[in-house]
């Protein structure tokens, strides 16, 4: 009988990779957050019971390496390339194609800016590439990108319930997947922004960009990097709003909507401006969407 937190094991099918993926024993738990810390435009509460039933889940953020034996597997084309473009922050950028591949910033957020050439292999554009971070998450794949590769897989992406009770690691309604401080004893669990948004990165945790996929202490199931490095889909429509009275039992999120969950917050969180590492934080995005700060990890049904 599996326990909590126990590793799947090297088990293989066709078509179907289901090494390092952590068992979730399901049961009760307090999704939501009422803290004042959490912003209530979102839907971070009300708190809340939910039931769910066990389930795997990855350890980690699918990475570049996992991202190219499917890519090479079935010659898969991301959403990025088919645009012929994607978004890109702007420190990474370099002068060569400032000049001659970003188009233009975002308006509201500058320190976007649309990337000719970025996609997965090239993340800050044309003369860029992964192959010194075949471990980091892969980034630039839309949640159309994403469902693709966990159908590869043999997997799934997890929902917004499963995502939650997976990062909180066994804790009852704390700020982060470890506890209540973001950095105890002075040492960092997680990949976000330290400085002046948007401007100096002080790069205090040892990134400023994505980190390995397995870095900073795992939580109480095994899990590593659900708060910061990047944020990661899950299966659900968003709203901000939720049932107001009963248990939810596996619940799945609306049955319609216009962009669907993110969840986890990135290496450019910073408290000034997202605050959303938190581990009861949520955002989201359009489905053909893709930026440097967005990837996934998959689930699978126990």
């Amino acid at each position: 009988m599996s326990r909590a937190g126990a590793h799947l094991g090297p088990e293989r099918t066709s078509g179907t990779r289901l090494e390092e993926m952590i068992y979730i024993p399901g049961g009760v738990f307090l999704m939501g957050t009422a803290s004042e810390d959490g912003f209530l435009a979102d839907g971070e509460g009300p708190v809340r019971p939910v039931q769910l039933k066990p389930f795997y889940i990855d350890a980690c953020t699918v990475t570049n390496q996992e991202f190219a034996d499917f890519v090479d597997d079935t010659g898969y084309v991301t959403e990025a390339e088919k645009y012929g473009w994607s978004f890109v922050f702007y420190q990474f950028v370099s002068a060569q194609t400032r000049k001659s591949a970003v188009k233009t910033a975002v308006q509201g957020t500058p320190w976007w800016w649309v990337v000719e050439g970025a996609y997965w292999r090239q993340p800050e554009g044309p003369d860029s590439s992964v192959l010194d971070r075949m471990d980091h998450p892969v980034t630039h794949v839309s949640w159309n990108d994403a469902l693709a590769y966990c159908a590869w897989a043999g997997k799934r992406l997890p929902t917004e319930a499963e995502w939650e009770f997976a990062a909180r690691g066994g804790l009852v309604q704390k700020t982060y997947p470890w506890g209540d401080e973001l950095t105890p004893n002075g040492q960092h669990y997680c990949n976000i922004w330290q400085g002046e948004f948007p401007r100096v990165n002080e790069g205090a945790d040892g990134y400023f960009g994505t980190a390995p996929a397995r870095s900073f202490p795992a939580n109480g199931y095994g899990l590593y990097n659900v708060s910061g490095n990047v944020w990661e889909w899950c299966a659900d429509w968003f709203s901000p709003h939720h049932p107001a009275t009963g248990v939810q039992v596996d619940p799945k999120g609306p049955e319609t909507g216009q962009s669907r969950v993110i969840r986890g917050g990135s290496y450019l969180c910073h408290a000034s401006y997202c605050n959303r590492y938190r581990v009861a934080a949520r955002s989201s995005n359009t489905p053909d969407s893709s930026t440097g700060h967005m990837g996934f990890r998959c689930a699978r049904d126990a």
